[in-house]
Formats: C-alpha cells, sequence, structure tokens
C-alpha cells in the first residue's frame, strides 16, 4: 500500500501565484510551488521552503475566496494539546487549479488515513469531543436537526427585536469591526456574519455545526460583495480550527431564561480558543432577571389541568391514583408567555453573568439567593423570570431586553409556578433560593424555594411562617401564549406602573 501511494502522489505539483508565512512577522507573498508525495505536503516559495512539518492526517485546509486558501499545520504543546498556529496562506493562479488542490488534499488525507487505520485499535482512534461529553447524543442530534431548518431560522430572523438590536449594536459600532477578525459562534442562517461584513470585517468566520451552514454558505453567496470576506465552516467550536485568532466574537447563544440549550458555554469556549486577550464580544454579559408574581388565573389553569384525572368512573376503571402525580407533573412544567408587569409583587432583583469572565464550568450550576419586599398584600404564586443582555460596544453600549411590557420577543418570559402559594402582606420580606443545574439534555432542572417571613413587631425575632419548593425542568416549558393578558382590577384596585428593579 505504501509504496502504491508514493508512486500515485509523487510529482504531483501545483504551482502557486504566491506563499506567505503566516507566522512570519512581516511576510512576504512570493510565488511557490506545492508537492504532494507519500511522505506528506511540501510548499516551497520560491527557492526556500518554508519550515511546516506537514503530518497528512491532521493538515487543516481553509478557503478564503476562489483562489486564495489557508493551510494550517498541527502542532502541539507538550504533546497535550492540539494547536493550530503554523501556517501558510496560498494563492492559486485561477479558480480551476484551487479546486483541484483542494480535490486531491481530500483525497490524499483520505488514502493516508485508510492507510494507517489498518494497524490502528479502533478505540485509540474514536475520541469524544468536549461537546459530545457533556451532551446526551439523542439531544444533540434533536438540536442541530431543529436548528438546521429555514421555518425555525425564519422564526429568529422575524424577531426584530433580536435581528434588529443585533443590527444595530454591529452597525453602531463599526469601528469595533473595521479591519477585525470576526468568529461568529453558532451561526446559524449567517445573518450576523453578514451584519458583520457590512460593519467592516477584515473576514468574519461562521462557525455552524448543523445542515444550516449549508444554507448559511447558498445566502453569503448570493450577496457577493460580503461573501469574499465569510468563509463558512461547518462543525462544533469545541471541535474546528481556525487559521487565525478573532478580534471579536459575535454570537445568539441565548435561551429561554438566558442559558436553556447550554450554548453559553459554547460561546465561553470560542472564547477561551479563539478571541485575542483584548478581543471583544458581542454580547459581553447577561443578566436573569426575577421577581415574585401573582397570577391567580394561570395558577387555576395549571391545576385545573389535572381534573382529568379525579375521574372515578373513566369506562370502568378509577383514574384517582394517578391525580396526585399528575397534578404535580403540570407544576413542574415553566410556564412561557409574556405577562403582564403589573402581575409582579415586588422589585425585581437580578443576576449577572459576565460572558467575557465566566468560566465554562460555573455555567455547569448557578445558584441565586433570593430577597424581596412584597409591595402589595396578595398570594405569591412563584417567580417571574426574564434576561437581557449588553453590547459593550466602543461607541455605543445597546441593551436587548426581554422584560415584560418591553416589545415580545420570541423568548418571551418566563415563570415558575408553586403548586403551594404563600401569602404576605405588604412590606413582608420573601427569601428564597433559586438553584440552576445543567443535565446532558442541554437544559437545567430548575429548584425553587420561596418563604414568608414574620412581618409586623416582633418580626426580628421570628423566622419563617411559609415554605413552598417546587422542582422544574427547563427542558420541557408549558408555551402558554404569544401576548399577555388583559386581567380586570379590583373595583379598589389602581392601575401600577411598572416596580422599578431593586439592585441586587
Amino acid at each position: 500500500m505504501e509504496d502504491s501511494l508514493e508512486k500515485k502522489w509523487k510529482q504531483r505539483e501545483f504551482t502557486l501565484a504566491s506563499v506567505s508565512d503566516l507566522s512570519a512577522v512581516t511576510p512576504s507573498a512570493l510565488p511557490g510551488t506545492a508537492r504532494f508525495d507519500s511522505d506528506g505536503l511540501q510548499i516551497h516559495q520560491q527557492s526556500h521552503q518554508i519550515p511546516l512539518n506537514i503530518d497528512p492526517r491532521t493538515v487543516q485546509l481553509f478557503r478564503l475566496s476562489p483562489v486564495h486558501s489557508v493551510c494550517m499545520v498541527e502542532g502541539s504543546d507538550a504533546g497535550k494539546k492540539a494547536s493550530y498556529s503554523r501556517g501558510v496562506n496560498i494563492q492559486f493562479r485561477n479558480e480551476e487549479e484551487s479546486e483541484a488542490f483542494h480535490c486531491v488534499v481530500q483525497q490524499w488525507k483520505k488514502e493516508i488515513n485508510a492507510q494507517g487505520a489498518n494497524g490502528r485499535n479502533q478505540s485509540n482512534i474514536t475520541s469524544k469531543s468536549k461537546f459530545d461529553e457533556k451532551i446526551e447524543s439523542s439531544s444533540a442530534k434533536m438540536y442541530f436537526h431543529y436548528y438546521g431548518q429555514l421555518l425555525h431560522q425564519q422564526n429568529m430572523l422575524q424577531d426584530y427585536v433580536r435581528t434588529g438590536t443585533y443590527h444595530a449594536a454591529v452597525i453602531e459600532n463599526r469601528s469595533d469591526f473595521t479591519g477585525r477578525v470576526v468568529v461568529d459562534v453558532g451561526a446559524g442562517s449567517g445573518i450576523l456574519s453578514l451584519f458583520a461584513a457590512q460593519a467592516g470585517a477584515k473576514h468574519v468566520y461562521a462557525v455552524e455545526a448543523s445542515e444550516m451552514a449549508e444554507y448559511a454558505r447558498k445566502l453569503i453567496a448570493g450577496n457577493p460583495m460580503l461573501a469574499q470576506r465569510i468563509t463558512v465552516i461547518k462543525g462544533k467550536v469545541e471541535d474546528v480550527e481556525l487559521p487565525e485568532k478573532a478580534d471579536i466574537l459575535i454570537s445568539e447563544p441565548m435561551g429561554t431564561l438566558l442559558i436553556n440549550e447550554r450554548m453559553l458555554e459554547s460561546y465561553v469556549i470560542a472564547r477561551d480558543r479563539f478571541l485575542v486577550p483584548t478581543g471583544k464580544m458581542f454580547p459581553a454579559l447577561g443578566r436573569i432577571h426575577m421577581a415574585p408574581f401573582t397570577d391567580e388565573y394561570l395558577f387555576i389553569e395549571i391545576a385545573n389541568k389535572a381534573l382529568f384525572w379525579q375521574q372515578q368512573n373513566y369506562y370502568g376503571v378509577d383514574l384517582t391514583p394517578l391525580h396526585g402525580t399528575a397534578f404535580q407533573g403540570y407544576f413542574s412544567q415553566p410556564v412561557v408567555d409574556a405577562f403582564d408587569p403589573r402581575l409582579l409583587i415586588a422589585p425585581s432583583i437580578s443576576h449577572v453573568i459576565d460572558f467575557t469572565k465566566i468560566k465554562e464550568e460555573e455555567l455547569y450550576e448557578i445558584d441565586i439567593p433570593l430577597r424581596f419586599i412584597a409591595s402589595v398584600g396578595t398570594r405569591v404564586h412563584g417567580l417571574a423570570c426574564w434576561f437581557d443582555v449588553l453590547f459593550n460596544g466602543s461607541t455605543v453600549q445597546r441593551w436587548l431586553t426581554t422584560a415584560p411590557g418591553s416589545p415580545t420577543t420570541h423568548w418571551y418570559q418566563l415563570r415558575c409556578v408553586l403548586s403551594q402559594p404563600i401569602y404576605v402582606m405588604a412590606g413582608q420580606e420573601i427569601t428564597g433560593r433559586l438553584h440552576l443545574i445543567a443535565h446532558n439534555a442541554q437544559s437545567y432542572t430548575i429548584y425553587l424555594t420561596l418563604s414568608a417571613k414574620m412581618w409586623g413587631p416582633g418580626a426580628e425575632q421570628g423566622g419563617i411562617l411559609q415554605t413552598s419548593s417546587c422542582k422544574l425542568d427547563l427542558k420541557e416549558p408549558y408555551y402558554r401564549m404569544s401576548q399577555p393578558q388583559a386581567y380586570a382590577l379590583a373595583q379598589d384596585q389602581q392601575p401600577q406602573p411598572l416596580i422599578p428593579t431593586q439592585s441586587p
């Protein structure tokens, strides 16, 4: 096999219009030659060879334009961690020769790998990426299938609050993008990559793991004035390699409650792998806002769902043994809808996640202490949550918010409803805990506890009056409705403005 490969690739050469070493302080582009043989790929610049130790199994080739590519070579840090820090810019004489070269590289790698696989133990060549180690394969398959469909991308693109805010944040901060290298993490349709190119980015690497990468290529190619500065790379940010570091990371990693789908972790991994130390992230931080709410209509609606299981003669069958389980099951679903902000009964508090500083592991478990002062006397039915993110541009700082009372987004808001409400008086302290634990289905288990402390004379010596807890799965929400419901005011109740945010 080795002899046949050597004969096949011997003297397979391509004349290059120019070659330049990426590692050079002042790279010079000179004509050169690329030659394949059984030992590897030799690239020469005029009379001398560019020093690259090219391994057939690990060489990475990135096409930046029809005639311009970057060839990267895997190095190692004490044999532990792969690094693509060595490489060359290659300019071909025409598009036809460029296409032929890429085809040869793919076939060459395939045959070299096939040759090596014959003597390799399968367990040694099969390794899971960091993403695959922590995410269940069935969940990942469904996730990438969902985002690989145009109808779901359209749903996000038609969220004009979302898309318009991103566009404004990029275009208003052209100075951050002009002449800079940008990585679009989870590029989807490629819309953010196109925005970055509109703002003058030197080059944009659009990384997308789902089949949407092919649609992104098509959309970008249909905008030729921008396409020459955008490269779509299909793969997970945990796995792919890029030919250069990024000055800017842009992404839309937010899910319901900010953290659902666990894409924030991929955003942080991309930061650690690709972003230069002085680079910017769009967005740079997120805040989860929380406030207790009262909503008798919602509580009754959820509780009534379990009435089916109270039937004692359903075709001769007593269903009541399952009523308690069904009742708790319905209350284990977070409610996703847009609600009237007048339902909030205390100023909100917030939990900040700084994307530029947080470690990936810190997103595995989030523990938020809760403390509120009730503004009215009422029944507390649970905790309402929403989020916002900050685009910390050099010219303009812009927030994207999903707050109740603001223009509705496709994220809506989220409410955790207690199966046992608690009673409070105006001025009474409400304490508790929101504990979020990541699981391998790309979401979180939510543990919520709310307690009402004694109120009035002698309260400082008193303890907890009432406590209610619930466990919810953020992966399985109840999508209730798209717009806030109209709530009639009691005769003695006057309309109240949106309660201001309380400092955490």
